[in-house]
């Protein structure tokens, strides 16, 4: 008996020519290489850029008279913690001074308390009898408000201190009740610990007194030397005498670079080429990484960027931990002219939470063709190079831009050899023995802080 074999049916011959032969003679349509580490960088769409040419920038500013204006640091072994000595000249009593051993002996006369959320520290009126340095957890600063009311005066937090008038006027008082708004660790230096100190240390003591001397101009709340001015006159008064002094030390910005090595080996650019040039797909990709990484030092770099350079006066600290519409109407109101705000997309759904809880709903904008959040008519930029810590806070920066408005602007020199971008070049290295073509991709930039209102950041917001 002869049986019949089944035949696959997909094997089968067809009656037409199947697509998988027929693709061999179509041309294959392609889209350019795709990136998914491209962002929206707002940083660098709103930042007005300044040509430096020399490769310098230099801000000259009225001459400022500051006196200790960073933040106390702390090292902890355990549940201990101790200030580190030189880090008590940050206070404006002390700073300047150098008395090593003198320090020394302060920083281990400070005693460590602990607070509970909730507790009062101080009460506003009494004698300053200590120093409170605070080494971790938020303080809420408040103040006698209308109608035996309260209000609330600010925050302190890691770094901060309270109490530093008393020790170079023995009547201080405290001017607002001290209140721990989270579980808090505090460092309190006592005045008679440092009375005793000051009177075995005759560096000290000419310290001390030296301190009115250095601080004889009349200054503005800017700490700027006061310009004399009289108003308001009638006949022949003699008027006051005046001149507009400069700081002598001002700050100048070189330009920082990101650069990379383009490699392309000479046979892919010679064969390769159609429909689209592999060195310039090539180029366009290494330029977007560039521009990214171009954005994160502008916000990240310890020297110039944002992050770092806002003044300490401008920085504030959440009242709870998320950040509430009132932390930010405390931000954008430090300074005249608040244009932008960025925040960590992460941040800027927290605002959301937040507002929506309240009942608030913040409203659109149309910057540069995109619709964008803002608050009180600020557009809020979303920027994922402001990072987020391992405790899951965050920080929202606020600028006013422009050279003109005395802002934040952003440096760069354009007209470099082989330029392809503004402030950005690739220089053509030569053709190694492997024949490997290779180019030199270089973009230079930095930026600027005009005054030190012209940038403020909330900081430590929870997200």
């Amino acid at each position: 008996m002869t049986s019949t074999p089944l035949t696959d049916q997909n094997t089968a011959p067809g009656s037409s020519l199947n697509t998988a032969a027929a693709r061999t003679l179509a041309t294959t349509t392609k889209t350019p290489p795709q990136m998914q580490g491209i962002s929206t960088r707002w940083l660098l769409r709103i930042l007005p850029w300044v040509e430096v040419s020399g490769g310098t920038y230099r801000v000259n500013r009225r001459l400022t008279h500051t006196l200790g204006n960073g933040r106390v640091e702390f090292i902890s072994a355990g549940a201990e913690v101790r200030v580190i000595p030189a880090e008590l000249t940050e206070l404006p009593a002390l700073h300047g001074f150098e008395g090593t051993d003198e320090l020394q002996t302060l920083a281990a006369r400070c005693v460590q308390r602990e607070y509970a959320a909730g507790e009062r520290i101080v009460d506003g009126g009494s004698p300053v009898e200590e120093v409170l340095l605070i080494a971790h957890g938020k303080i809420n600063k408040v103040g006698a408000g209308e109608y035996d009311g309260e209000t609330n005066l600010g925050v302190l937090a890691d770094g901060d201190w309270a109490g530093d008038q008393a020790l170079t006027d023995r009547e201080g008082r405290w001017d607002c009740s001290l209140r721990s708004l989270t579980r808090c660790t505090v460092l309190a230096l006592p005045l008679t610990e440092f009375r005793a100190v000051a009177e075995q240390s005759a560096p000290l003591r000419a310290h001390l007194e030296g301190l009115l001397s250095r601080l004889m101009p009349r200054q503005n709340k800017r700490g700027e030397a006061d310009i004399e001015l009289a108003s308001g006159h009638e006949g022949e008064l003699e008027l006051p005498g005046t001149f507009v002094d400069y700081d002598v030390s001002p700050r100048e910005y070189e330009l920082s670079v990101a650069q990379t090595v383009l490699r392309v080996h000479s046979r892919v650019a010679d064969l390769y080429n159609e429909p689209m040039n592999q060195v310039e797909e090539q180029l366009r990709l290494t330029v977007q990484a560039l521009r990214e990484r171009q954005e994160h030092e502008l916000v990240n770099n310890r020297q110039f960027g944002l992050l770092h350079n806002a003044d300490l006066g401008q920085r504030l600290h959440t009242r709870t931990g998320p950040p509430t519409p009132d932390d930010l109407d405390d931000l954008i109101t430090r300074r005249r002219k608040t244009q932008f705000l960025l925040a960590h997309p992460r941040t800027i759904a927290a605002i959301g939470r937040e507002c929506s809880s309240r009942g608030i709903y913040p409203g659109h904008a149309e910057v540069d063709g995109s619709a964008v959040r803002t608050w009180r008519g600020i557009p809020l930029l979303p920027c994922n190079k402001i990072p987020i810590s391992k405790n899951h806070t965050s920080s929202v920066l606020a600028m006013r831009l422009g050279q003109e408005n005395q802002g934040v602007v952003g440096l760069h020199q354009s007209g470099i050899p082989d330029e392809i971008e503004p402030s950005l070049n690739a220089r053509f290295m030569g053709i190694d023995d492997k024949a490997v073509m290779s180019y030199l991709v270089s973009v230079y930039f930095s930026a600027a802080v005009l005054v030190p209102d012209a940038l403020g950041i909330l900081e430590d917001v929870e997200v």
